[in-house]
Order: C-alpha cells, then structure tokens, then sequence
C-alpha cells in the first residue's frame, strides 16, 4: 500500500541553528517561533545535531541555587552521561549545546518509516534531509499525525480503487466497504481464505486507518494446502450472482 510521504508532512522553513550561534540566541528563536527544538547546520546546511528544550534546561538544572550550602568537592565520577551534562552546563553556543549524531530521515520516507525512528529513538521531532544529507524540512509528531485527519470518503476510495481493485483484482461489488471515522468495514464473501486475509491486512496499513473490522467470509480454505497441491485460481466470481 502507498504510503504519505514524510516530503509532503514536513515544515520546510526550517528555524536552524549554526554552530557558532550563541546560547542566548538559540533560547530566543526556540521563544519567539514558539517551538521546542532546532536542527544544527554546518556551513553545507549538513545536519550536526538537534537542539530541544531539554539540552537548554540542563544548564538551570545543574547551576546550584542561591541558598544552596557549597559543595564539598568531591572527584567526579565520569561516566558518558556525566561528561554530556557537564558538557551542556557549560555550554555557550549551539556547538556545545546540541546532542549529537543528529537522527534524520530522507524526505522520501514514509510516514511509518519515520514514525518508527520517533518511537524507536524517543525523540519528537527528525531533521528531514535530501539525498546528498543537507537539510530540507522538519518533521514533528504531530505532523506525523495528520495522517488520521483523512477523511472516511478518500479512505473508502482507497480501499475499493488499490485494495480490492489493483491488488487483489475484485470486481467493484465483491465487497462492501464503509467507513466511519477512520474504522473500515469490510463485508462479503470471497474465493478464497488467503483473499480475505490480504484484505483486512492491507486496509490495516494504510494511512488514516484506525481499525479495520473483519466481515468478510470465504468459499474455501486455502490456507491448509499442502505446498504440493496446487493454489485455487481462476474461479470466476459469477457465483456470487447464482
């Protein structure tokens, strides 16, 4: 089934942050185009690494308070999330500030695809980069979720036009499809056992599919043949008007 692409989501005016660009600086743009993270670009618009509001708090976190007692020194035991945060408590430019390797997806990738990486790496936003790694657009969660706004009739459409028509080769009345709020439907009686599962499976995948609820019934099973007996193919469906 075809996918959106993350191209068609994503943000391309990107708000971006050099390098070189001063602490202060990239607190103000996060504030003022009121968003919560940032890609870091080298001079080729290459992605360095991503800013998020986390990295900026690090800083307030470990600055010790007014009426805090001072602190016994005491040797520092480093471990890599030690050294990050000491890193970023300190840090006076975006360079210093940014967590690093950037995770990014190709504008090319689908909306699954991109979903995954977020869930995956726990992040809520990916740099969207071309084919040659430079910076192209921005893709958030919520972008990403646009995907269940798609309205019941193109969902419906969709099913009839690539599911039971281009994929699995139905005449247009095999099945009844209906869609309420994104759950599609399927009800009707097919050839086969395999037909029906293809069916419900494909549905599942598309975009702006919540649930697909199962209705449809089969002539014969399929499903048990040994791999020496062959596949039922060709029936015509002129059964279904006897």
């Amino acid at each position: 089934m075809k996918h959106s692409k993350v191209g068609a989501l994503m943000t391309a005016d990107v708000v971006r942050a050099e390098y070189g660009t001063p602490f202060k600086e990239v607190a103000r743009r996060l504030a003022e185009h009121r968003i919560s993270g940032l890609p870091v670009v080298d001079d080729d618009e290459k992605v360095l690494g991503v800013i998020s509001e986390t990295d900026l708090m690090v800083r307030q976190a470990e600055a010790p308070g007014p009426s805090e007692p001072r602190r016994r020194f005491r040797w520092p035991r480093w471990t890599p999330g030690s050294r990050t945060r000491r890193t970023k408590a300190r840090a006076q430019t975006a360079g210093q500030l940014m967590s690093r390797p950037a995770i990014t997806v190709h504008s090319d990738a689908t909306v699954v695809e991109a979903a995954r990486v977020m869930a995956h790496r726990r992040v809520e936003r990916l740099p969207v980069v071309d084919d040659e790694e430079r910076l192209v657009g921005i893709v958030t969660r919520r972008d990403l979720l646009q995907v269940f706004l798609r309205p019941d009739a193109e969902i419906r459409a969709s099913v009839r036009n690539e599911v039971l028509g281009q994929a699995l080769w139905l005449p247009p009345d095999a099945v009844d499809v209906d869609v309420h709020e994104g759950v599609v439907t399927l009800t009707g009686q097919l050839e086969r056992r395999v037909e029906t599962t293809s069916a419900v499976e494909m549905c599942r995948q598309m975009d702006g599919v919540v649930a697909v609820v199962d209705h449809l019934t089969y002539r014969f099973d399929d499903s048990r043949l040994s791999p020496e007996e062959p596949a039922l193919q060709g029936i015509p469906y002129d059964w279904q008007r006897m």
